[in-house]
C-alpha cells in the first residue's frame, strides 16, 4: 500500500469535526480512527455533532463521546433532536444548523457519512457537509447495515488490536438500546475492521475504510 511522505515537517492539523446522523454512527464508522488520533495527537480539538436523538439515546451518545474522547483536553459535544428517518423532510432546518456551525468552526479534518449510503439521513448529512465546507479535508466513513450499501473505500487507517478491542468495548458499553438489533454484534464490527485491514494490508491486521473524494498533495 502506497504511503506518501514528501519529507520535511509533518502537516499539522488541530481541529477535527465529527458528524453523525444518529447516536452511534460516528463510533461505528470511525471510532477506531478517532481513538488513534486522540492517542497520537493529544492536543487536537474535537467537535462532535449528533443530529438525531431522544432522551435515552442522548444519554448514550454523551457517554460514548466521553469514552472515545477520553484524554482529549478540548472537546465540544452536541446532540441534536432532528427526527430520525425524516432528515430530507426537515432539510432546511438542518441546513440552517450547518450554516451556524460553519460560522463557529473551520475544521482541519472532517468525518462524515458516505455519500452513497442508502440511509436517507446519512446521505443528507454527507451532502450538507460538502455544501458547507468547500476547502477542507473530508473523509466519509461507512456503516454496515441491512441495505447492503458497502462500497470500495480508497483511504484506510491502520488500527492495532488494542484500538479495535477498545472501539468495540466502548460501543457496547454505551449503546444498551441497540443490543437487541440483529446487526449489532461484535462479529459484525470486527469483520468490518478485518476486511478493510486485509484490503489495505494494514500492519495491525485491521483498518477502518474511508472515501476521500478530493485531496491536494
Amino acid at each position: 500500500m502506497l504511503k506518501l511522505n514528501f519529507g520535511g515537517r509533518k502537516q499539522q492539523f488541530r481541529k477535527v469535526l465529527c458528524l453523525g446522523a444518529h447516536c452511534d454512527d460516528i463510533e461505528i464508522g470511525c471510532g477506531g480512527t478517532i481513538l488513534r488520533l486522540a492517542r497520537e495527537n493529544p492536543g487536537l480539538e474535537f467537535t462532535w455533532i449528533v443530529f438525531s436523538s431522544n432522551p435515552k439515546r442522548k444519554r448514550e451518545a454523551l457517554k460514548a463521546a466521553g469514552l472515545f474522547l477520553e484524554g482529549v483536553r478540548k472537546r465540544t459535544v452536541e446532540v441534536k433532536s432532528f427526527r430520525d428517518g425524516h432528515f430530507p423532510f426537515v432539510g432546511s432546518r438542518i441546513k440552517e444548523y450547518f450554516e451556524q456551525l460553519k460560522r463557529r468552526i473551520s475544521p482541519d479534518l472532517i468525518f462524515t457519512h458516505y455519500r452513497d449510503d442508502l440511509h436517507q439521513d446519512h446521505r443528507l448529512i454527507s451532502d450538507l457537509t460538502w455544501n458547507t465546507w468547500r476547502d477542507h479535508m473530508i473523509l466519509e466513513y461507512e456503516i454496515p447495515k441491512y441495505d447492503g450499501d458497502l462500497g470500495s473505500p480508497n483511504l484506510f487507517v491502520d488500527l492495532d488490536e488494542a484500538l479495535c478491542a477498545r472501539k468495540i468495548r466502548a460501543i457496547f458499553a454505551a449503546f444498551d438500546s441497540q443490543t437487541n438489533r440483529v446487526w449489532f454484534t461484535e462479529d459484525t464490527f470486527r469483520a468490518m475492521l478485518r476486511i478493510r485491514g486485509m484490503e489495505s494490508r494494514a500492519l495491525g491486521g485491521c483498518a477502518e475504510g474511508f472515501y476521500c473524494r478530493k485531496a491536494l498533495l
